[in-house]
């Protein structure tokens, strides 16, 4: 009886509700994380990884990757742990070889207990580089999943393939969620030049939106992923048209919780001692009423402990990156990891 009664437990928090009164609620987590450069050490002739591998000029080997292994597992089992200790209950991650660095990461020591299970299409990025999304089963259920392509606009870059929109449709706790994520072209070239690179991977999602938005104003939908880009470029605020308020959002509309974090100087990833938020959870309205009895939006979280700082050297006060040049630096990841909490009221 005690077994089955710890396998159905789940995880209460209570928040004040003014008055002295207190309501109790059911928390979930949506994160997300680039894991930066989280190769495999076998040659893939079909893509460009030959900087990853152990005769390369990095002499990327099995000691380098199992130490990688070991602490992204270190990062994403302490996620959120302070809300909920099962942390995520869906993570979406960036700059991912292939499926089987994902599946080694999910069965590491920290992580094995909580089952995660992935969803994973390889993309047409030339570096071999996908988007993929963990989810917790005690939380989650897929229903279906398709990797959306994105057509790159002629002459806003070089004509590289870039990594695809995953989309998974699933229920969690009776809700059912929407969920796009995303790892947007990158600023190589100049921000100005690659400006519509990444209004045509916002382009993708927000038809998605629309599609959904036709059928059921109300549809709960995420949006999150690297989107090298801040919630004040064009691709969030004018092809998304997400907003950074929620007051006066319309029905159907998209929040940003991000840009108040940007606009105070608190960002994910650094660049010559400037901060910006690349990393970001997109919400649609639906998550936002705190009456309903499903989930709705409670927070966003930077998850910038103190141990994935960079203490020394040029990049201190930096995320912690894995690499430093070539020379491997024993870090975590060159982004910080971004999640949302969502709350369901219980009695």
């Amino acid at each position: 009886m005690s077994r089955f009664l710890l396998t159905i437990a789940v995880t209460i928090i209570s928040i004040s509700a003014g008055y002295g009164q207190k309501e109790s609620f059911k928390p979930s987590l949506i994160g997300f994380y680039n894991l930066e450069n989280f190769y495999d050490t076998v040659n893939n002739p079909i893509v460009d990884d030959e900087e990853f591998l152990p005769n390369s000029e990095r002499h990327y080997n099995t000691r380098i990757f199992l130490d990688k292994v070991e602490r992204l597992s270190t990062v994403i089992s302490q996620i959120g742990t302070d809300v909920n200790p099962d942390g995520l209950a869906l993570m979406g991650v960036a700059e991912i070889e292939n499926d089987t660095v994902l599946k080694i990461l999910a069965h590491s020591k920290l992580l094995k207990s909580r089952n995660l299970k992935i969803i994973h299409y390889d993309s047409p990025d030339k570096r071999g580089i996908d988007v993929a999304m963990f989810y917790n089963p005690k939380y989650f259920t897929p229903l279906y999943s398709i990797n959306l392509f994105v057509t790159l606009p002629g002459g806003s870059k070089e004509s590289f393939l870039t990594r695809d929109i995953l989309y998974a449709k699933g229920i969690m706790d009776g809700d059912t969620v929407h969920v796009m994520v995303g790892h947007w072209p990158s600023r190589s070239g100049g921000e100005e030049r690659s400006i519509p690179a990444r209004a045509a991977a916002a382009g993708v999602v927000k038809r998605v939106v629309d599609s959904l938005m036709a059928i059921n104003i109300n549809s709960k939908i995420v949006i999150m992923g690297d989107l090298n880009d801040d919630p004040i470029s064009p691709s969030l605020t004018k092809v998304l048209n997400a907003k950074g308020s929620v007051k006066g959002l319309k029905d159907g509309g998209l929040y940003n919780p991000w840009y108040d974090f940007y606009k105070n100087g608190i960002g994910t990833i650094a660049y010559q001692d400037s901060w910006g938020l690349f990393d970001q959870v997109v919400i649609s309205k639906a998550w936002l009423d705190k009456t309903q009895p499903g989930y709705h939006y409670y927070r966003a979280t930077i998850f910038n402990r103190e141990f994935l700082v960079q203490q020394t050297g040029k990049y201190k006060g930096y995320p912690k990156r894995t690499w430093d040049g070539t020379t491997y630096n024993y870090g975590y990841s060159d982004h910080f990891p971004v999640y949302v909490t969502m709350l369901r009221k219980v009695n």
